[in-house]
């Protein structure tokens, strides 16, 4: 068994690490020391002459060096690492998984003045306002650290090192939580086989006195089925309520059948409901919890990948009308998001891949790291390869893009920027929904309509000078490796064109279209109806490998 201890610069890494290694004759890992020996020089002299770029990649190397944590139930190794190292996700993954951790939180005011104390000089204390730095160091990296196990650091150390040994008595975690964040949209978990205890410690929060699960029938059997096992198992009697499968989900007559059945199960309003799905299914849930009793809480537990990285952050619910998608909603924060990639190992392929052109629209609205790592794991990710889950791939992607959107999100909760905020996570989506619309929701994934949606903007974007060819071709060729918006598409571009006439983004009477920059999106509202025609041509026509199709005549 392996301990982690993590903390801002000043929290007792070391004091109490050494401490509980010594108690147990276990060894002590300070990976800061592990780098040094291994690069044969100093950090500072590692970034000197590589830069932080090239320091975070000797830290990765440390982690995945450490190897697995051993079998044995005794402690074996006492890990520290260097306070930047759980900012990678793919750090975390590998330190926490299987491994108590441990996070000595200590007030920035204390660390302060335990900085200044030290004979070691510190770069925080260094020059004006060690504490802003410090507490802005503390905001950074709460989400990270509140992953881990939370202990006072500000007591003795005696008293620090007893609370840690409690919680080495009850072994190593069977699940992994990656980050834990409370945000103004509700708190954000993300793990592996974390669904059950979140849930649980949600209730418990709520104060409320049963969980009351709204599902449909796919999830239930893949997923929802052994939460509610593990949520009776704790205790906690558990109420179904069962929605149609798919968009089927979204209409007011299923709403009002729920409503109903939550109504005869006496449902009051401090109980939240628990939505077990993917996006057709959080969409009523949450609806549903917005509009029965004028309003209750809810708890989001997605369980398909572009759920997860998607529609279940932001608080948009909704129901579909004949005239449009989602055109009856609410805005309804949730409780609580719980992201369990366990739920995305029973997935299909084409979901994985699907979920992918939401995925890689995130990164191109500028997440660069994001980008990165989808360059080197998307198609293992698309396949559901087991390495995509045993290497944190598929858990980086899951945090990466979600966190992305929970900044926008919580930027511009209700979409009221003009030309910034919340409207930039429609890159792509103006040409998605009219397909989606003129398919009859029947054929298309949301992903795989995201896909050619992101080649029209990117092509209406390199037309009109907004768009840089080199950002273009990579946009692209990261769509061509996962094979996502190529196929030719048979419907008429009249209907599509006709469709985008309902789309929600027009302001004034006039379209905005969010297009890829070098390095972002921008939001223009006076693209020429000709150019948005060509493009939509384009890529009803298909897309050849390496290449762009014709603009044939498709109306």
């Amino acid at each position: 068994m392996d301990l982690v201890l993590v903390g801002l610069p000043g929290s007792g890494k070391t004091a109490v690490g050494r401490r509980v290694a010594t108690r147990h004759e276990a060894v002590f890992v300070d990976l800061d020391d592990e780098i040094e020996a291994s690069a044969g020089m100093t950090i500072p002299e590692i970034f000197a002459a590589e830069g932080e770029a090239g320091f975070r990649r000797h830290e990765r190397r440390a982690v995945v060096a450490l190897g697995p944590p051993g079998p044995d139930p005794g402690l074996r190794r006492v890990i520290s690492p260097g306070g930047g190292a759980i900012l990678d996700p793919r750090n975390r993954w590998a330190l926490y998984r299987g491994r108590v951790s441990a996070w000595l939180d200590v007030r920035p005011e204390v660390l302060a003045q335990r900085l200044r104390r030290s004979p070691t000089v510190r770069p925080l204390v260094r020059g004006g306002d060690p504490l802003g730095r410090i507490r802005a160091l503390g905001a950074e990296r709460e989400r990270f650290y509140g992953a881990a196990h939370r202990i006072n650091g500000v007591a003795e150390v005696a008293v620090v090192v007893g609370a840690v040994e409690r919680l080495l008595e009850a072994g190593p975690p069977a699940s992994t939580t990656l980050l834990h964040a409370s945000t103004k949209i509700g708190e954000i978990a993300i793990g592996e086989g974390i669904a059950a205890a979140a849930i649980g410690a949600t209730l418990r929060r709520l104060d409320a006195r049963r969980a009351v699960i709204v599902s449909e029938p796919g999830a239930w059997t893949a997923f929802g089925d052994s939460v509610g096992a593990a949520l009776r198992d704790d205790g906690w009697p558990v109420e179904v309520v069962m929605l149609p499968a798919g968009e089927a989900a979204k209409r007011l007559t299923v709403i009002e059948e729920a409503a109903r059945d939550l109504a005869r199960r006496r449902v009051e309003r401090r109980e939240p409901l628990i939505a077990i799905g993917g996006g057709a299914l959080g969409d009523p849930a949450g609806f549903l919890a917005a509009a029965y009793l004028r309003g209750v809480p809810w708890i989001g537990v997605p369980t398909t990948l572009v759920a997860q990285v998607d529609s279940s952050i932001g608080g948009k619910t909704g129901v579909d009308l004949p005239e449009g998608k989602n055109l009856l909603g609410a805005f309804h924060q949730p409780a609580a998001v719980i992201l369990d990639v366990a739920a995305l190992r029973t997935l299909a392929g084409r979901q994985l891949r699907a979920a992918l052109g939401e995925i890689v629209k995130m990164a191109a609205l500028g997440d660069e790291a994001l980008f990165a790592t989808l360059e080197a794991d998307a198609v293992a990710i698309a396949r559901g390869d087991a390495t995509a889950f045993a290497g944190g791939a598929m858990a980086e992607v899951v945090e990466r893009a979600a966190w992305a959107k929970v900044e926008v999100v919580t930027a511009d909760e209700r979409e009221q920027g003009a030309s910034g905020g919340r409207i930039t996570l429609n890159l792509g989506h103006t040409v998605a929904h009219a397909l989606e619309a003129v398919d009859g929701y029947e054929n298309l994934l949301h992903g795989e309509a995201v896909a050619y949606g992101l080649r029209a903007a990117t092509r209406v974007g390199t037309a009109i000078g907004v768009t840089q060819p080199d950002r273009a071709a990579r946009i692209e060729s990261l769509l061509d490796r996962v094979d996502l918006g190529r196929a030719p598409l048979p419907y008429p571009l009249a209907a599509v064109m006709a469709a985008m006439g309902t789309d929600k983004k027009h302001a004034g009477g006039r379209l905005r279209w969010v297009l890829p920059t070098a390095d972002g999106v921008a939001v223009h509202d006076d693209v020429p109806a000709e150019t948005v025609e060509a493009a939509v041509a384009q890529v009803l026509a298909g897309t050849p490998a390496g290449g762009r199709a014709g603009t044939g005549d498709r109306g």
